[in-house]
C-alpha cells in the first residue's frame, strides 16, 4: 500500500512538473512575441507572486492600475506563469514574468521605481520587501472585518491604503503601535468601474445575489455559509417564483473543505434543476468572470463576512449577512454588523422571506451611516480619484527622497 502511494504521489508530481513546463514555454512564447519590457521607464510595481487560484486578488485592480499607468508606468510582475499567462492576455498595462530573485533585482534596478505595491499579505511578497528604494504600499483586495485585516502584517509597509475610517478604527484597535500616518483612506475605487455582465430578463423578478467567501484556511477565518447555509438558502429562493438567483461562489470553494466543495456542487446543482423546470426563471451561477456586474443587477445581496458584502455596502442597497457557525470566526458586533441584519444557519430556508422585508423597509438611517463609516464619499468617481491622488502623492514624495538621499551621497563623496 506505501509502494502504491509513493508512485500515486511521484506520478502526481511528474504531471505537476510537466504542466508547469508547459505553461512556461506559452509564457516564454508570448514574451518573445510581445519584446522586453525592461526599458520600460516603471514606476509602479505590482507584485504578485501567487498561483492563478489567487488571481482574483489582482484582476480586480486592473481599471485602477489602468487609469494609474497613464500617470506614472504601471507594470505587474508575475512569478507563477499560470498566472503570467493569464495575466499577459488580459492585465491593460505590461506584464513581466520573473522566476528568478537575482532576474528581479536586475530589472528593479533598472526601473526609476518608486512604488512597490501588494494586493495580499502572503509570505511569498517578503521577496520584493528587501527592497528598499521604493515605497511599499498594501492596496489589499477588498474591506472586510475578517481578523486578517488587523494584522499585525500593517507594519510591514509604508502606506496601508483602507476604505474609510471603520478600517482605521479597526487597525488602530487591535494592532499595537500601529502608525496612523501609514493609514491612507482611499474608498473603494472598485465600485467606480462598470462591469460588463449578461442582460437579465425585466420581468418584475427581484434578483439576489448570493456570494458566499471560501471556507478559509483556518478556523479563525471559517465564514464561508456554503456547507452551513447554502443548500437551504439557495432552495428558498428557488422555490418562489418570484426570485432570480445569482450564485457566485469564491473561486476557491472546497480548496481546503470537502463539505465546502461537495456543497457546493450540490448548489449548482440545484440551480439547474430549477432552470429546467423553468426556463423563464433565469438563474444564474457565475463562477467565471470577475466580479462587479452583479452590483448593478441584483436588488439584493446575501454574502458572508467578506470583501463582497463590502463592495456591495457601498451601493446602498440591502445586504443580509450569513453568521459563521464557526465560533472562532468572529463577527465584530463594531463592524458591518452593527446594521446589517444577520442571518442564522437555522433560519437558512427563510431567506426568501427575509429578502422580502428588507426590500419593503428600505435602508434606515444606521445603515447608510455605515457605508459612510466604511467608504466616505460614495459619489460616483470620488473612490476612484482619491486612490489616483494618493498613488501620485506617495510616487512624488518618494521621488523626493530618493532625490535627496542620491544627492546627500553625491556630496559625502565629493
Amino acid at each position: 500500500m506505501t509502494l502504491l502511494t509513493d508512485v500515486s504521489a511521484l506520478a502526481r508530481a511528474v504531471r505537476r512538473r510537466l504542466t508547469t513546463w508547459r505553461y512556461v514555454r506559452a509564457v516564454n512564447a508570448t514574451v518573445a512575441g510581445r519584446g522586453e519590457v525592461a526599458d520600460g521607464g516603471f514606476e509602479v510595481l505590482v507584485f504578485f507572486p501567487d498561483p492563478q487560484v489567487n488571481l482574483y486578488q489582482v484582476t480586480q485592480w486592473y481599471e485602477p492600475l489602468r487609469l494609474l499607468h497613464e500617470r506614472h508606468r504601471v507594470v505587474v510582475v508575475a512569478r507563477s506563469a499560470r498566472a503570467a499567462q493569464r495575466l499577459l492576455a488580459e492585465c491593460p498595462v505590461p506584464v513581466h514574468y520573473l522566476v528568478k530573485v537575482a532576474d528581479l533585482e536586475e530589472f528593479v534596478v533598472a526601473q526609476p521605481m518608486r512604488v512597490f505595491a501588494y494586493v495580499n499579505q502572503n509570505s511569498r511578497n517578503f521577496t520584493a520587501m528587501r527592497f528598499t528604494r521604493p515605497a511599499h504600499v498594501f492596496l489589499n483586495h477588498g474591506e472586510s472585518d475578517k481578523a486578517f485585516m488587523a494584522s499585525n502584517q500593517v507594519k510591514a509597509y509604508d502606506a496601508v491604503f483602507v476604505a474609510g475610517p471603520a478600517a482605521v478604527r479597526r487597525i488602530e484597535t487591535n494592532v499595537y503601535d500601529a502608525h496612523r500616518a501609514n493609514l491612507v483612506v482611499v474608498g473603494r475605487p472598485q465600485v467606480d468601474v462598470h462591469h460588463e455582465g449578461p442582460i437579465l430578463p425585466t420581468d418584475g423578478r427581484t434578483v439576489v445575489l448570493y456570494a458566499p467567501t471560501w471556507e478559509g484556511d483556518r478556523l479563525s477565518n471559517a465564514y464561508s455559509s456554503v456547507a452551513s447555509h447554502g443548500e437551504e438558502l439557495v432552495r428558498s429562493l428557488l422555490a418562489t417564483g418570484r426570485h432570480r438567483l445569482i450564485y457566485r461562489p469564491h473561486p476557491r470553494t472546497g480548496a481546503q473543505s470537502r463539505p465546502h466543495g461537495e456543497a457546493n456542487q450540490r448548489i449548482k446543482s440545484l440551480v439547474a434543476a430549477a432552470n429546467r423546470a423553468d426556463p423563464e426563471a433565469g438563474h444564474l451561477v457565475d463562477e467565471l468572470g470577475r466580479f462587479g456586474w452583479h452590483v448593478d443587477a441584483a436588488h439584493v445581496c446575501i454574502a458572508d463576512i467578506s470583501a463582497v458584502c463590502y463592495d456591495w455596502l457601498a451601493t446602498s442597497k440591502p445586504l443580509l449577512l450569513t453568521r459563521p457557525v464557526a465560533p472562532e470566526a468572529v463577527v465584530d458586533p463594531g463592524g458591518i454588523a452593527r446594521a446589517v441584519p444577520l442571518l442564522d444557519a437555522i433560519e437558512a430556508g427563510r431567506a426568501a422571506d427575509r429578502v422580502d422585508a428588507m426590500l419593503a423597509m428600505g435602508p434606515d438611517g444606521d445603515y447608510l451611516e455605515l457605508v459612510a463609516d466604511h467608504f466616505g464619499d460614495t459619489t460616483p468617481g470620488a473612490s476612484m480619484a482619491r486612490f489616483l491622488d494618493a498613488m501620485h502623492t506617495v510616487i512624488t514624495e518618494r521621488a523626493a527622497a530618493q532625490d535627496a538621499r542620491a544627492g546627500q551621497i553625491e556630496a559625502e563623496q565629493a
